[in-house]
């Protein structure tokens, strides 16, 4: 096994693509890098690996599909950008696996399918269902319909959400910064990368900031809130930049990240759920 190797341990992997990464900031798709992305999905299926991925980027295409310009949006307007936008969304994601002969699943969730035992064990079942094909299932918030009181606000948490839901073995958070750093680096050019949490402490929640760009909804906050759902559930996690080209094979390639230890096993986290 490839000691350098972030991903090698993990045969079921939730991977969070934010939406910096996959829109540009005209609100074009930034197509050749998802079609590099859709190559290292391949590669990772190939050597025997399960991949769900939480895709942010709906309002992002959206706005631009329907000529929004203005930087904040009403909620109408956002729920409308997220209609018109999931369609070019889920659209991109089957073009771009399908050339490597991968079939996707679209789910769009909301807060209460991943609260509600019922639907959180239905919505399981499909993604369970799916990866036994040997689909990849693409998930979104279901943002055409949720409002500010009930939804889950960022793609972080939600990912965390769902890695836990299908037991997956890590969550990989791509996203443009490299990892946490014992501040925000941007504010602080002394601040330290981290290349291993084995804890998330209130000094560690203390070493996030904000969000980073207006197409953003979340930032390193959003991103350890995320980190203390999923490896309470026994699921380890990965904060790494996905900004360049094949950000998933440079992880395979020893490439700078954070890696947050699972606080339990999942044998341990199922026996606290049950109870």
């Amino acid at each position: 096994m490839d000691a350098l190797n972030a991903l090698a341990p993990y045969r079921r992997l939730t991977i969070k693509i934010g939406s910096a990464l996959l829109v540009d900031r005209q609100g074009k798709l930034r197509a050749a890098w998802l079609a590099d992305l859709a190559s290292d999905i391949a590669a990772l299926k190939a050597g025997g690996c399960e991949v769900v991925i939480v895709s942010s980027g709906a309002i992002a295409l959206g706005r631009s599909l329907l000529g929004l310009s203005v930087v904040a949006l009403t909620l109408e307007q956002s729920q409308a950008a997220a209609s018109a936008g999931q369609i070019a969304l889920s659209q991109a994601w089957a073009e771009a696996l399908g050339r490597h002969d991968i079939v996707t699943g679209q789910i769009l969730i909301t807060p209460n399918i991943t609260e509600e035992r019922r639907y959180y064990l239905n919505a399981r079942t499909t993604i369970a269902t799916l990866l036994g094909l040997g689909a990849v299932p693409i998930i979104n918030e279901n943002d055409s319909v949720a409002t500010a009181e009930i939804r889950y606000g960022d793609n972080d948490r939600l990912s965390a959400r769902v890695a836990t839901m299908i037991e997956a073995d890590c969550l990989v958070l791509l996203s443009d910064v490299d990892g946490l750093y014992t501040a925000p680096p941007a504010q602080d050019p002394a601040a330290r990368h981290l290349p291993v949490v084995k804890q998330i402490t209130p000094a560690i929640e203390a070493m996030a900031g904000g969000a980073a760009s207006h197409l953003s909804r979340g930032g390193m906050t959003t991103k350890v809130e995320a980190g203390k759902i999923a490896t309470q559930a026994g699921t380890a996690m990965i904060i790494a930049k996905g900004t360049e080209n094949h950000p998933l094979r440079a992880l395979a390639e020893g490439k700078r990240h954070t890696l947050f230890h699972p606080a339990h096993s999942r044998a341990q986290a199922r026996k606290r759920w049950i109870m």
